[in-house]
């Protein structure tokens, strides 16, 4: 069979970026960040650009917003290069400021609104950032102004701080028009930082080339225009919000709709009420809407693109949201903050034929599967899913050593397991230091989860490694389930009619609430591995 392809190759040319990286490109592109809305202004200036409660701004309303900020950021000394730190839950300033920032020229540190005030005094100080703009949602986290000594300026959305300027200020009448700043397209324009659930953050560089690509990726594989109108649900400051939703809507010129908080309840009232069409969430949160006894009764007939990641959708879950919205196409998509946002993507109408697989690989990526001997694997076979192309970062910042370390030969080593078929299709079995190494027998969580997520009672569950003197490693899995009434011995056997027998879970916990996340939503598995390991010491 003929591998799979999302566009043309006509599209797409060959170049060298990052000094020495060959790689596919598209042909037409924009060449900057800022060049993403100025051009949406241009196609669709008198429409719809973002919703955020009862806010509605047009682009050129949106675009005028953003020339004031940069003017004032200007005024405040923010030049070239220089980075702004924002911790701004879902709303408009967040993004207004960010594309301020980017307008001038500087550099854009997001950060998740969650992150405790360790973590937000080291990414202050580790970006080097100059001025920082924050909402309520954090201001009793943040560090001690004598603790980030190089932040000259903050500003603080509602509300009073004694050693903050409010928001307002930025959004002063000008005295000029700020002039607009022509990046070179390898520039930094964003900082994201990685979760670090081990040791310490790294400061992921977003270039223009990696953004424009990846809004453009999205915007082809899934068929965007400006007539979409995208719910965000997931936070901003993480690169599927950022990039997925927010930068690829305005690469469309279509409209955002900003949803502070996710809730079932919250979600399908905005998606019915202002039309939603696209959105991209993590599995859990379509499971948690299709729980509500009232879902059937919410108007969501122009919701046509579900975008999903960082987990299996249950083909249970595929099957209900066939049943009730017959005109939804399903979307897997595969990726990192390193690869801004998107390395695989879910071919249009292929999700109920390929439920195991994340997609193929975005027009101008490539993916190889590497063998532990450093050879590429044979179709079919698993190894290490390494990743270039355009939209792949050029390292982490100020740590040359960790990008060294990263990087072969332009692939990012993503340590993700997975493989690749004669159709090109990608199959993601587990990451490397999740895997289950049981009397000799490689087990993959990820195998073991996306199994248990068919259950009917769990909602969510996750597999890690217990310390067994004998077998070297037992599985173990935590599970939040809907009900008290399902027992271990009841998983156990469904594993069993449907897993070979030493990928039967040994042991087995019930959580009453949700799995442990981290600020950027992922499962923190470092500490079911502790709870893992305490039990262990206990038998």
């Amino acid at each position: 069979m003929t591998p799979q392809k999302h566009i043309n190759d006509s599209a797409i040319v060959e170049e060298i970026h990052f000094s020495d990286r060959r790689m596919r490109c598209y042909r037409n592109r924009p060449r900057g960040t800022d060049q993403l809305l100025r051009e949406a202004v241009v196609r669709n200036g008198d429409g719809e650009a973002i919703i955020a409660q009862d806010v509605r701004l047009t682009y050129r309303e949106f675009d005028q917003m953003v020339d004031k900020i940069a003017s004032n950021l200007r005024v405040y000394g923010i030049d070239i290069g220089d980075r702004v730190a924002i911790i701004v839950s879902n709303r408009i300033e967040f993004i207004a400021v960010l594309m301020a920032t980017i307008r001038i020229g500087a550099i854009a540190v997001p950060i998740n609104v969650r992150e405790q005030k360790p973590g937000i005094a080291y990414i202050i100080n580790h970006s080097g950032a100059t001025l920082l703009v924050f909402d309520n949602a954090a201001r009793d986290r943040l560090p001690e102004d004598s603790d980030t000594s190089a932040l000259v300026h903050r500003f603080a959305i509602a509300g009073n701080h004694e050693t903050a300027r409010p928001y307002q200020d930025l959004l002063a009448q000008p005295r000029s028009v700020p002039e607009i700043h022509e990046p070179d397209e390898e520039d930094t324009a964003i900082i994201l930082y990685t979760s670090g659930t081990t040791g310490r953050p790294k400061g992921v560089m977003l270039t223009h080339l990696n953004i424009c690509h990846s809004a453009m990726h999205y915007e082809n594989c899934m068929a965007l225009t400006s007539r979409d109108r995208s719910l965000l649900a997931v936070p901003a400051s993480h690169v599927t919000g950022l990039i997925a939703n927010l930068l690829t809507m305005i690469r469309c010129a279509g409209c955002s709709l900003i949803l502070p908080q996710f809730s079932a309840e919250t979600f399908l009232e905005l998606a019915a009420n202002e039309r939603m069409t696209h959105t991209l969430i993590v599995p859990a949160m379509y499971n948690l809407c299709l729980l509500r006894a009232d879902f059937d009764e919410y108007d969501l007939s122009a919701w046509r693109i579900g975008g999903y990641g960082g987990a299996p959708m249950p083909e249970a879950t595929i099957a209900a949201l066939a049943e009730k919205l017959p005109d939804l196409v399903l979307m897997n998509a595969y990726g990192s903050t390193e690869v801004t946002s998107p390395a695989t993507i879910m071919p249009m109408g292929a999700t109920s034929e390929r439920p195991d697989s994340v997609g193929i690989t975005v027009p101008c990526g490539d993916i190889r599967v590497v063998s532990a001997d450093g050879k590429d694997a044979a179709p079919g076979d698993a190894g290490e899913l390494w990743i270039a192309g355009p939209m792949v970062t050029p390292g982490y910042w100020q740590d040359a050593d960790i990008t060294a370390a990263s990087m072969s030969n332009g692939y990012w080593k993503s340590g993700d397991l997975g493989s690749i078929d004669r159709q090109g299709y990608v199959q993601l079995h587990d990451r490397m230091k999740d895997m289950i190494i049981r009397g000799g027998y490689n087990i993959y969580s990820a195998e073991l989860e996306n199994v248990l997520s068919k259950h009917p009672t769990v909602i969510e569950c996750a597999a890690v490694a217990s310390p067994d003197p004998i077998l070297g490693e037992k599985i173990h899995i935590f599970v939040h389930s809907k009900t008290d009434k399902t027992s271990a011995e009841d998983l156990r056997i469904f594993c069993a009619e449907r897993l070979a027998d030493y990928k039967v879970p040994d042991f087995i916990t019930f959580q009453e609430d949700f799995l442990p996340r981290n600020a950027n939503g992922k499962i923190m598995k470092n500490l079911l591995r502790e709870h893992a390991m305490a039990d262990s010491s206990k038998k």
